[in-house]
């Protein structure tokens, strides 16, 4: 190729490859066997060009070699890099890629409870970590040159989502940023918000897949296609686009116009599951294939490994079981020995008493058959053999909650995702675009498959085309659920004053979305402003100031309409009192409305439960009278037809034989009325003189009025004319300013809100902070402010180490179904009295949250207590077997570990914010090591 160039070309391309081979990325490209993607090239040369970059790319496709590549650079310049990532799992996962690359000395791990190798000067950390560091000034931060953020778009989770942002808005200008995202949709936005706060940004965006993904429905015995490519001539408006399957079309038309019976006609009695579904598979050609039949199916198609999504751990554990029930093995007996031989060597520290309890023996049963589940409830040791036993091909079918999709590194060939619908935490809500791109991206092994597939399992009422819109919409769009906290403000204000702070959370993500969703608004503003000028102008009198004589004539019309209107309420209550006395049998004149003129009362028609002396009168509720009229008419009237109060004429007896639907009844009783009251001519009621007649006011308007210069001119109606179109343009713009001040500062608000209840719990003084203040600094998590008070009222003074973690325990646990059991279990003595205490601290400062309109609703505040893990957090911390704390609880050994693993952390905070050498930091410490132990303590890293 290069014979044919010229001299200058060869000459080019020379200096072309030597500039190449000078760059920091050159040799970076030959640590890897492939050959970098463009998205990848052009963000590793943006960073070494000095630029902070925000990748967003679909998951699977490699963000995470930018994020290594700052690693290197880092190295090259003799800086620091931390990598930050959302979850331990995540953490622990990437800190053992970087040793197997850089070698352990280079390379160390901080967790909320664990710390391996800290000076390193490649960090690996969850968010939360980094965070604490730039609060606390740490010294580590010292040399930092790059932060690479891993699935960054987790800003958008409304509770650890503000992490991020504090982190971005209070790393040093001198640090790099990397942020890698999923694509969303404005990609853009953020990036905008990133080149705000955080200087030049580059923003690449990657839509290309590097594995394709192909979709499909599964129902029955068949796999169908959810797409069908256009058959277009190439060139011509469609070619290649993409239509749902019309064989899928016709057959959810088909079957979901089949009646089905949910019921036994001839018992009455609900069918039991198996018989629905054997019956269904009778009665129709398609059914939901069993989990068993989907496994086998793939296996068949050559489509395993697979990931089968459960939106339940109880269905993932249930979907393990009834394989093994049917018998299914994936692997052979080669592979059972390997997993055997991984699965001893890894399990090896965990006791044999405690095997038993945690479902040892049944968990390898299913690894050994290639089959296993993935949730959030196993023990972490466990959830690690499974993620490695996958990876390598050991592992062939995993039933796994949507948890696993959050970033961990375990790509699969197929994904099938049983159901569409999953609980939210409130109710069960379709799963959306983002969460199904989430859940598929999984789909496809880069560098093993050629293509990867996602298979949504065939449900009854299924629409194709809204699982094709969820199919097709591949962005979602990514919004802060930033908000600021007790903690965060007194550090803010600790470091930069409240003034300052203030304008630092002015400059956060979720303050940024919120000013621009106002530009719409500003410019309707603006153009509002230019026609106030306008008709100002035409205002203007030569006379004196129309625009004040402008006024006082609005402000005399205002006066008489409210005059008006006070009249007008008052005669309508005066006629309900009125009427409200009416009894059966009174002859009343009816002064207005179709039926105006003599009637006779038959039911008085008082609303349920009034009474005459019933007070606080609505007129569109009121008395409505059923009546007999003198043209034998019988009529239930409104309020409307008594403007005017109504006094009884006459008596008369209403005969108990009357029928209101017999017309001779009817004729016979107007015709008594008639000869009883016909002859009665009723008072004419009088006017009364109008308030406006009187009142003070209205008569020094109309004086100010007459007397002004104005009054006099010529062109008088016409200034007011134009007069009256600026108030009311003037007033319209009013409405849109105070929607942007609505919209805007409001993260600024809300801390001026928490700075003042601060203030008055006497945690702030102006600009400074307390004593009582620095301990809240260091106490992180939802009730920071209740532990500080808690802290301060020395509640926990006088309790034993286990005590202590029982009551510690409140403050982290939140159970997952909000009304979960019966009262929970306490222990008896001082820990009982001291959680009792901590709920009345807990009411005292809901009460004042209120006082101050600080909103829970709005995820800002303190959520009341839990106690559900209290009994287990003092059984497990006075040192009981796993068996019976387990056995007391009802809980997973991997819930079970990580609120143990929570709860240390938020005991390490205790012993850090309590005086030093105090009976409270010294059993926080003590509580920490009896909770440390057994399976607490058996994690691989995190």
């Amino acid at each position: 190729m290069t014979d044919d160039m010229s001299p200058a070309e060869r000459y080019a391309l020379s200096r072309a490859r030597a500039a190449e081979q000078a760059t920091a990325l050159a040799p970076f490209r030959e640590m890897y066997e492939f050959e970098l993607d463009p998205f990848q090239i052009e963000a590793c040369q943006a960073l070494e060009a000095g630029k902070g970059v925000l990748v967003a790319a679909p998951t699977g496709s490699g963000k995470t070699i930018v994020g290594e590549f700052a690693v290197h650079l880092a190295l090259t310049q003799g800086r620091k890099c931390f990598y930050t990532t959302p979850i331990k799992a995540l953490s622990n996962q990437k800190y053992s890629d970087l040793v197997k690359r850089y070698g352990a000395a280079k390379v160390g791990l901080l967790t909320g409870d664990n710390s391996v190798n800290a000076d390193a000067p490649v960090l690996v950390m969850t968010t939360e970590v980094l965070r604490n560091m730039l609060y606390a000034g740490s010294q580590a931060l010292d040399g930092l040159g790059y932060v690479v953020m891993d699935e960054v778009h987790y800003l958008s989770d409304r509770f650890r989502g503000a992490v991020w942002e504090e982190v971005i808005i209070h790393l040093p200008d001198s640090v790099t940023l990397v942020s890698l995202s999923a694509t969303v949709s404005n990609a853009e936005e953020f990036g905008d918000w990133l080149d705000t706060v955080r200087g030049d940004t580059e923003v690449i965006v990657s839509e290309h897949r590097p594995v394709p993904l192909w979709q499909h429905v599964l129902a029955g015995r068949r796999m169908y296609d959810l797409f069908e490519e256009k058959d277009s001539p190439e060139g011509t408006p469609g070619a290649g686009r993409r239509e749902v399957n019309p064989d899928l079309v016709r057959l959810a038309r088909m079957e979901n116009s089949r009646p089905f019976a949910g019921r036994d006609r001839r018992r009455g009695k609900n069918l039991r599951e198996a018989d629905r579904e054997r019956e269904r598979r009778q009665r129709s050609r398609i059914w939901t294939p069993s989990r068993v039949e989907v496994i086998e199916r793939l296996e068949a198609e050559g489509l395993l490994p697979a990931i089968t999504f459960i939106f339940s751990r109880a269905g993932c554990e249930a979907a393990v079981q009834q394989c093994m029930y049917a018998g299914l093995r994936l692997n052979d007996t080669e592979a059972r020995a390997r997993v055997r031989e991984i699965v001893e060597e890894r399990t090896a520290s965990i006791p044999d008493e405690d095997l038993h309890v945690l479902g040892y023996f049944e968990w390898l049963e299913g690894l050994e058959r290639g089959i296993a589940a993935h949730h959030a409830g196993m023990l972490p040791t466990f959830k690690e053999v499974v993620e490695e036993l996958f990876v390598k091909g050991l592992v062939k079918a995993v039933f796994a909650t949507e948890t696993l999709a959050l970033g961990i590194n375990m790509p699969a060939r197929s994904v099938v995702l049983e159901k569409l619908v999953k609980w939210n935490g409130e109710q069960h809500a379709d799963i959306t675009p983002g969460e199904y791109t989430q859940l598929t991206g999984r789909a496809g092994r880069r560098g093993i498959d050629v293509e990867g597939h996602a298979v949504v399992l065939w449900q009854r009422a299924m629409d194709p085309g809204a699982l094709a819109g969820l199919a097709g919409t591949r962005t979602y769009p990514l919004r802060s659920s930033f908000k600021p906290s007790y903690n965060m403000a007194v550090n803010l204000v600790s470091q930069f004053g409240r003034h300052r702070s203030r304008e630092l959370l002015e400059t956060s993500f979720a303050q940024f979305q919120a000013d621009k969703s106002v530009v719409g608004i500003s410019r309707q503003v603006q153009k509002n402003e230019e026609g106030l000028a306008g008709y100002r102008e035409a205002v203007t009198c030569h006379l004196g100031d129309f625009e004040e004589y402008a006024r006082l004539r609005r402000e005399l019309k205002d006066r008489e309409t409210e005059l008006a209107k006070h009249g007008a309420s008052q005669r309508r209550a005066a006629a309900a009192a009125a009427l409200e006395k009416l009894k059966p049998g009174d002859v009343i004149h009816v002064p207005a409305g179709k039926y105006a003129g003599l009637a006779l009362v038959l039911d008085p028609g008082l609303p349920a439960g009034r009474t005459d002396r019933h007070r606080g009168f609505d007129p569109h509720d009121g008395p409505r009278p059923l009546v007999l009229t003198a043209e034998r008419q019988v009529k239930r009237l409104a309020p409307i037809d008594f403007p005017v109060p109504v006094e009884a004429l006459e008596r008369m007896r209403v005969p108990k034989s009357f029928n209101a639907r017999s017309p001779q009844s009817r004729r016979d009783l107007a015709s008594a009325l008639r000869t009883k009251a016909g002859h009665i001519v009723p008072d004419r009621h009088r006017k009364q003189r109008a308030a406006a007649a009187d009142d003070a006011e209205i008569t020094r308007l109309r004086t100010a009025i007459r007397a002004h210069p104005c009054h006099g001119c010529n062109d008088r109606e016409d200034h007011a004319r134009w007069a009256e179109r600026y108030h009311r343009l003037l007033r319209d713009t009013r409405q849109l300013e105070r929607r942007i001040e609505g919209r805007t500062n409001t993260i600024a608000r809300t801390f001026d809100r928490i700075c003042r209840l601060l203030t008055d719990l006497g945690y702030l003084r102006a600009d400074e902070v307390t004593e009582d203040g620095r301990r809240l600094a260091r106490l992180y998590g939802e009730l920071d402010l209740l532990a500080s008070e808690c802290l301060r009222d020395g509640v926990w003074d006088g309790l034993q180490p286990a005590e202590l973690a029982a009551c510690a325990s409140a403050l982290v646990y939140e159970a997952r179904m909000a009304d979960d059991a019966a009262p929970p279990k306490l222990p008896a003595g001082p820990a009982q009295a001291a959680l009792g205490e901590m709920i009345r601290i807990w009411g005292r400062l809901d009460a004042l949250e209120e006082e101050h309109k600080i909103n829970q609703a709005e995820g800002v505040g303190q959520r009341e207590p839990d106690l559900g893990f209290a009994w287990a957090a003092y059984r497990w911390a006075q040192g009981h077997g796993l068996d019976e704390v387990l056995r007391d609880i009802e809980m997973p050994a991997g819930d079970f570990v990580r609120w143990c693993k929570q709860l240390i952390d938020v005991l390490g905070q205790i012993a850090a914010a309590a005086p030093q050498g105090s009976p409270v930091a010294r059993n926080a410490r003590k509580a920490v090591d009896g909770l440390l132990r057994g399976v607490v303590a058996y994690s691989s890293v995190g």
